[in-house]
């Protein structure tokens, strides 16, 4: 999968470059894609400023242009905010726009590493874009939880500048839960979703979730409000006790999961992770006699093609955008305060160590300054998938 996107960018750069200027419909239609994976396409690609986006259509950077990820850090003036993540498709595609808006705004600039959940790569990256002088860190390492292992992770804590962990946390006790962090509050979402359904009347609602790093704050999410609004409990999905072996595996297991709870054990509602398994799933569920939402009402996790579904889904969305974007604020300021508490002007790689020195050990004037552990909360989005809107 991973070699068919990255050949699919390749072709995408080749034809902007060859014509400087391509609208969105048109290089959708070159490369037979929907324009939603198009523009999924571009946002990574102008994340890391291989591309310029304008008015529909994506534009070749300029002749000689180099990536942003690519370019060396001492080539700007000012502040150089380093931030590596697993990918920049999908989920990340937002969180890294965020990051970018509120660095470029201050005058900054973000240099992008991406780990592709590779064995230690999270560090390998880190350990670049520190050697080429960034100021400080927006850090989303491969943890499979979200959260470090006992075993993992320490290495975090020891990042000679500032850094700050975006959609990632850590333990008490663990090394990293020193740093400041940010991400969003997919328990509170996951929750959210089980409250709509039980002011519609749902009693019993089954949760079917990939596994993913947000799979834990989901599941302790919905339990949770489970039991506060004193539903019943439904039968656990079979991927729970034994993860799937791939994608058609997962889709095959869940089919025959949701349509089981349904007949069998009066479910009448689910909450279905992600948005784009949820599109597949409908329509199946449909054809082995499941209507949606008359038989059961469905809310996905994720908002990033559920408006886009033939029918429209109902969908929690995490902000994602908003927590790059906080993130880098954070950043920003530790690094403003540890700036002016250490007398340096506008940074060059020659003050990035003192200065980070300074904001790594919290220093403000001789005062520590305040850590942060900001969670944001995801937002519902009602469509007709959950029969909300048929109701009213």
């Amino acid at each position: 999968m991973r070699v068919h996107v990255d050949q699919r960018h390749e072709q995408l750069l080749a034809l902007v470059r060859q014509h400087g200027s391509v609208r969105v419909a048109e290089l959708a239609e070159a490369l037979g894609v929907s324009r939603v994976t198009l523009r999924r396409d571009v946002e990574a690609l102008a994340a890391e400023g291989r591309v310029r986006r304008m008015h529909g259509a994506v534009i070749w950077p300029g002749e000689g242009a180099t990536p942003a990820a690519a370019r060396s850090p001492q080539s700007a003036g000012g502040l150089v905010v380093g931030m590596v993540v697993p990918t920049t498709d999908y989920y990340y595609a937002d969180v890294v726009r965020g990051a970018r808006e509120a660095v470029e705004a201050q005058g900054a600039r973000l240099a992008i590493g991406i780990s592709q959940y590779l064995p230690d790569e999270d560090a390998a990256q880190v350990d670049r874009l520190v050697a080429a002088g960034i100021d400080g860190l927006l850090l989303t390492p491969s943890w499979d939880t979200g959260a470090p292992r006992e075993d993992e992770g320490s290495w975090v804590a020891g990042v000679t500048v500032p850094t700050v962990l975006v959609e990632r946390w850590a333990p008490p006790g663990h090394p990293a839960d020193a740093l400041d962090r940010v991400r969003s509050d997919h328990g509170h979402g996951a929750a959210d979703a089980v409250r709509h359904l039980a002011a519609l009347g749902h009693r019993k609602v089954a949760l079917a979730i990939q596994e993913s790093p947000t799979g834990r704050d989901l599941r302790l999410g919905f339990e949770s409000a489970v039991a506060a609004l004193g539903l019943e409990r439904a039968p656990a999905s079979p991927l729970d006790a034994e993860p799937s072996s791939g994608e058609a595996d997962r889709f095959d297991r869940t089919l025959e999961y949701l349509c089981e709870v349904v007949q069998q054990d009066s479910v009448t509602a689910a909450l279905v992770h992600s948005d784009a398994d949820a599109i597949v799933l409908v329509p199946r569920l449909r054809a082995r006699g499941v209507r949606v939402p008359e038989d059961l009402a469905v809310v996905a996790y994720l908002d990033e093609v559920a408006s886009l579904s033939d029918l429209p889904l109902t969908a929690v969305a995490p902000a994602t955008r908003a927590v790059g974007a906080k993130a880098a604020d954070i950043l920003l300021a530790a690094l403003a305060d540890s700036r002016a508490a250490a007398g340096t002007g506008a940074g060059s790689a020659g003050t990035a160590g003192s200065a980070g020195a300074a904001a790594a050990d919290g220093s403000r004037g001789g005062h520590r300054t305040v850590r942060q552990h900001t969670d944001l909360l995801p937002e519902l989005r009602v469509r007709a998938s959950c029969g909300a809107l048929r109701r009213q």
